[in-house]
């Protein structure tokens, strides 16, 4: 998936044929109960507030917003019509009550949501955006992060710093580059940007994703002893 292909619009007639599930990726329910099954056993609460950073039309959301109380679902995504489908998707499951906030943003500005949160997640956004776009939301999801709140985000890894050649990624056959969407980055590279947004970066690994994404978990760097 491309970033452009990501942000074209659909129509109310292709999100009702369900084509938004396709364009975030499809693996529409593997992927949804991945990212509770892994969240919940990270100690994701009900009463949690959670920033979904690139929801889409909320393969995962759904998952959250039944799991967490009333209003404490927060999802941002760039693409108007993925949010669209995702309301859609919350009518269908007859979840509007649980009152979730969905905000149609390009830049990330999570403090729009004059909140808090507990936790933050973005599954299949890093692997598209170049460094310096991981170093903006990085930023943003700083500044919104109570104290011990935890980013949790996907990356398609290299095996090292500027690693210029096309990397195949097993399962899954994706390939990915270092400067072509989509993006691969080396664990010192993660650690990097981390810093200079003023957070550690920590790796999770392998987390059951069926296309190799791997996980790492950023927040405040410990107070130096």
């Amino acid at each position: 998936m491309k970033i452009n292909d990501y942000e074209r619009q659909l129509g109310p007639a292709e999100i009702a044929a369900g084509e938004h599930r396709e364009l975030v990726g499809g693996l529409w329910e593997e992927l949804g109960a991945l990212q509770i099954g892994y969240l919940r056993a990270q100690g994701l609460r009900a009463d949690h507030h959670l920033v979904d950073v690139g929801c889409g039309a909320l393969r995962g959301g759904i998952h959250f917003i039944q799991y967490l109380d009333p209003g404490h679902y927060h999802g941002i995504d760039i693409n108007a019509s993925l949010i669209d489908a995702g309301k859609r998707e919350l009518a269908q499951l007859g979840l509007e009550w649980k009152a979730p906030r969905l905000l149609v943003n390009d830049a990330f500005e999570l403090h729009r949501f004059d909140m808090q949160f507990d936790v933050a997640i973005a599954t299949s956004v890093f692997t598209h955006l170049p460094l310096n776009h991981i170093l903006r939301c990085l930023v943003e999801v700083r500044r919104v992060l109570r104290p011990g709140g935890c980013f949790h985000a996907t990356f398609f890894e290299a095996p090292g710093p500027a690693h210029l050649d096309p990397l195949p990624h097993s399962p899954g056959g994706i390939v990915t580059y270092l400067d072509a969407d989509p993006y691969h980055y080396g664990a010192d590279e993660i650690r990097w940007v981390a810093g200079n947004a003023g957070l550690q970066a920590q790796r999770v690994g392998a987390w059951g994703h069926p296309r190799d994404q791997q996980m790492w978990v950023f927040s405040d760097p410990a107070p130096a002893q």
